[in-house]
This record gives C-alpha cells, sequence and structure tokens, in this order.
C-alpha cells in the first residue's frame, strides 16, 4: 500500500477567517480501491403501498433517475412510471424538457396538464413559462389584502416575463412540492388533482436534478444568516415583518393561517428551520425516496458518469437507492459483471434490449418477466446494506469520522473545519456537505486517509 503525504489530497483549514494549510505531510494518506468480487446484490422484501385515502395518509414516493445524457433515464423514468401503475399505484411522470422522447416512448402527448396514459398512469410536461403565473398570482392576492406595493405588483403582466438562468429549478422545485409534499402535508383535498400514490421525475439535467435533491440541507445554512440579518440588523427589524407577511400570506393563499403574529418572533424561525430539516430528510428516506443511476452498458464513459454522480448525490446529501444497467444492442456479459463490481455495494439490474423501431407494448413489457430484476429493484423497501450504505459514520472510540465517497479522485477532496472544532466542511464534486459532529469526536482533525472510497479522518482533543 502506497503511503502518501496528505497534501496532496486534502486541503485543510482551521480558522476563523478560514485559511489553507499549505502542507500537512505529517499526516499519512492511504489510498485504495478494493472491490470485492464476492459481494451479492442482496434480496430485500417489496413495499405495498395502500391506495391514497382522501385524508392522505400515506404520503407519495419520489423517483428520479441519474446518469450521462443518452445513457437512458427518460427510459427509465418511463418504466419505473408504468411498473408503478401496473402494481395499482397512482402515479404521474414529470417530465421537464421539450425533448418529446417520452411521449414517443408512451405513445401520447404530454402536455402543462396530466393527461392519463393509461390505467392508474398520467404524464405532464413542466414549463416554466407556465409556473411563473401561478405563484405571481398568489403574490398579487397577497399584496391587494396586505397593500405592501401600492398596487406596483398587481401591474406586472405574467405573461410578459422570460425564464432567467436558474428559474426552471426554482420553479419546478415548487411544483414537485405541491405534488410530493417535501416540506410540509399535502392539500389534496383542496388539490385533487395533486394525489398521487408515486411522482417519477424526469429533470432537466443530472446536475440540475441533484441541485433539487440537495436545496432543503443547502437553504439551511442560508436560512441561518437571513435571521442573523433580520434579528441583527437595523435594516431586517424593519423590513423583515412585512416580507415575512408576503411570504406567508403568498404560500397560504389567505385561507390556513401559520400562526403569524406580526413579528419575526423566534418561532416563525424555528418553524422555517423545521421544515427544511424535513425535506433533508425526506432524501433519505428509502420508502419515500427512490434515486437510481442509470448508465449504458456498452459505453465506458456513461459508466463512469454515474460513478460520478452517485458521489455527487451523497455530496448533496441523499441515500441513492440502486443502479441499471441499459444495452442499446447486445453487450458482453463482462460489461454487466464490471458494472455490478463498480457500483457494489449497491443493487444492480440490468434492461433487456428494447427496439423502438415501432410503438412499445408496455403490457408485454412489464408482464414477459424479462424485467423482473429492474421491478425488483423499484420495489425493493431498502438499497443497501446500511454498513456500507451509511455517508457518513462516526467511531467514538478511535474519535474517527468515514465519509463514503464513490466516484471522486483523491486530488478533488478539500477538507475545512471551522467553529472551534464542532464540524467538518467537505468540499468535492462541485457540492459542499458540512458534517456536524457529536461531542465525543469533536476537535481538531488529526489525520486522514482514503481506502476504498471511504475518507476516514481522525480527531485530536
Amino acid at each position: 500500500m502506497n503511503i502518501l503525504p496528505v497534501h496532496q489530497i486534502l486541503q485543510m483549514a482551521f480558522c476563523n477567517p478560514p485559511t489553507l494549510v499549505p502542507s500537512l505531510s505529517s499526516f499519512p494518506l492511504q489510498f485504495q480501491f478494493n472491490f470485492n468480487r464476492n459481494l451479492i446484490r442482496p434480496r430485500f422484501p417489496t413495499i405495498t403501498m395502500a391506495t391514497k385515502t382522501d385524508d392522505n395518509d400515506n404520503p407519495t414516493k419520489f423517483v428520479t433517475f441519474l446518469g450521462k445524457g443518452g445513457s437512458g433515464k427518460t427510459f427509465s423514468a418511463v418504466f419505473a412510471a408504468q411498473h408503478y401503475a401496473s402494481a395499482g399505484l397512482k402515479t404521474c411522470l414529470v417530465i421537464h424538457s421539450q425533448d418529446p422522447t417520452a411521449d414517443y416512448i408512451l405513445n401520447s402527448k404530454i402536455g402543462t396538464t396530466p393527461v392519463t396514459c393509461n390505467d392508474n398512469l398520467s404524464a405532464v410536461r413542466l414549463e416554466t413559462t407556465k409556473m411563473i403565473l401561478e405563484p405571481l398570482s398568489k403574490m398579487k392576492q397577497a399584496d391587494a389584502r396586505l397593500n405592501l406595493t401600492q398596487g406596483v405588483l398587481e401591474g406586472v403582466v405574467g405573461e410578459e416575463l422570460g425564464v432567467l438562468p436558474g428559474m426552471d429549478t426554482i420553479f419546478s422545485a415548487l411544483e414537485l412540492e405541491k405534488l410530493v409534499g417535501f416540506l410540509r402535508k399535502k392539500t389534496t383535498k383542496s388539490n385533487p388533482k395533486y394525489n398521487f400514490d408515486v411522482i417519477v421525475y424526469d429533470g432537466l439535467s443530472t446536475e440540475e436534478t441533484i441541485r433539487l435533491i440537495g436545496a432543503t440541507g443547502k437553504s439551511r445554512l442560508y436560512l441561518k444568516y437571513l435571521r442573523l440579518l433580520a434579528e441583527k440588523t437595523d435594516f431586517g427589524r424593519l423590513a423583515g415583518p412585512s416580507l415575512l407577511r408576503l411570504a406567508d400570506e403568498s404560500l397560504n393563499a389567505g385561507t390556513i393561517s401559520s400562526g403569524y403574529n406580526g413579528q419575526l418572533s423566534g418561532e416563525i424561525w424555528d418553524k422555517l428551520e423545521q421544515t427544511l430539516e424535513k425535506g433533508s430528510s425526506f432524501v433519505t428516506n428509502p420508502e419515500l425516496f427512490g434515486c437510481y443511476l442509470v448508465m449504458n452498458l456498452n459505453d465506458p464513459l456513461s459508466l463512469n458518469s454515474a460513478l460520478r454522480y452517485w458521489g455527487c448525490a451523497v455530496q448533496a446529501g441523499a441515500l441513492v437507492s440502486g443502479a441499471f444497467g441499459i444495452a442499446h444492442s447486445s453487450y458482453d456479459q463482462k460489461h454487466l459483471e464490471t458494472a455490478k463490481i463498480t457500483f457494489s455495494p449497491l443493487p444492480f439490474a440490468p434492461f433487456t434490449p428494447v427496439s423502438f423501431s415501432s410503438p412499445l407494448n408496455w403490457e408485454d413489457i412489464i408482464h414477459n418477466g424479462h424485467f423482473t430484476d429492474a421491478q425488483d429493484l423499484l420495489t425493493a423497501s431498502k438499497s443497501g446494506s446500511s454498513e456500507h450504505m451509511q455517508s457518513v459514520t462516526f467511531d467514538p472510540v478511535n474519535k474517527s469520522v468515514t465519509l463514503f465517497m464513490p466516484g471522486f479522485d483523491k486530488t478533488e477532496i478539500k477538507l475545512y473545519q471551522y467553529r472551534g472544532g464542532s464540524e467538518l466542511l467537505i468540499e468535492a464534486g462541485d457540492q459542499r456537505r458540512v458534517v456536524f459532529l457529536p461531542s465525543q469526536i469533536q476537535g481538531k482533525v488529526g489525520g486522514a486517509k482514503f481506502v476504498d472510497r471511504k475518507l476516514i479522518i481522525t480527531m485530536r482533543s
């Protein structure tokens, strides 16, 4: 095993403000990939989701796919939607793209309002130009009651507004929140069109989907600083109550009281923090959230991209549920075995090649028995061995923290430490992840090593 100086791999900061330490060569870092070829894909019991009742006791499951463009994400999304619908679950396929591939695969014209494709299956296309209008209308209604803008907002014509960079993700998040209820309980009685058991999402791109997955977790730090700004500055104390009231009225459309009392009280900020915490925990619950990697077994670049996106999703705070291998033509069995080993310990399922030369017969595809492994993976209630799949584990006895970081090179990881040793900041894959340390482990970093896709950090008092 090669011993390398840690400064070739990690840059650390112990600071306020942070500074990068130029050399920590006294810390050895071991680098080794040790794929166990004897690992066997685990089998899990299937989930049985009851039909949703009017009181909305059963939460909606959210399923999405990550992979390189052209790897088969859209086909996987349509297959998953057909699978859940055939199992009797009311399912909606949500497409956020102008690509007509899903229309062709489903043999249906997908519009901006849900269209019924077959029993239990609907499909809808999100268009940001349309999604802008409803939030603006709610803001206008709230402003009419509060008179904060003195009629200026009423003069804004929503149909004139174009889409700016970044707005696609923001408005798709708002629409998905209504469909799924990441942050709060859905009101399906007043919005029956949002009453689904499963939402399958095919987003604009894998990068945008990962940003969406990690949005609530990343927003918590912004909320913390906004709270300080609102409570500690003259501007915040002056403008904060009015802005908060406008947001509250807009979100609740004047029909639901959130307990707003005209002041920026600590209880309101605590409630916002709890809401974001609920969204963060949603993406780590395998019974509510399914995130699957997709790759083309004939393309090594597709496999490498899926491995990278696995690491990015983990950095975003998500639990990845499994991986699918798609072959657009016949493939060597060796390719399948290589993919299974590379993505171990994730459960892995191959797709039998499908011809797109004619409209697909989904009844035959779902019931012909050729896709049993893929269907088992979609209905699995757990995502893998908890010992291997935990993204962060703490060892109080040895005062160490282990971070699971697949898909990253040792030179891409940066480690920072703030706030007197109570937390760590890990930067990799254009994602930053904050790890809060339990009291038994808190202290300064004493050493680090990278072994078998895991970053092991030893703390010292």
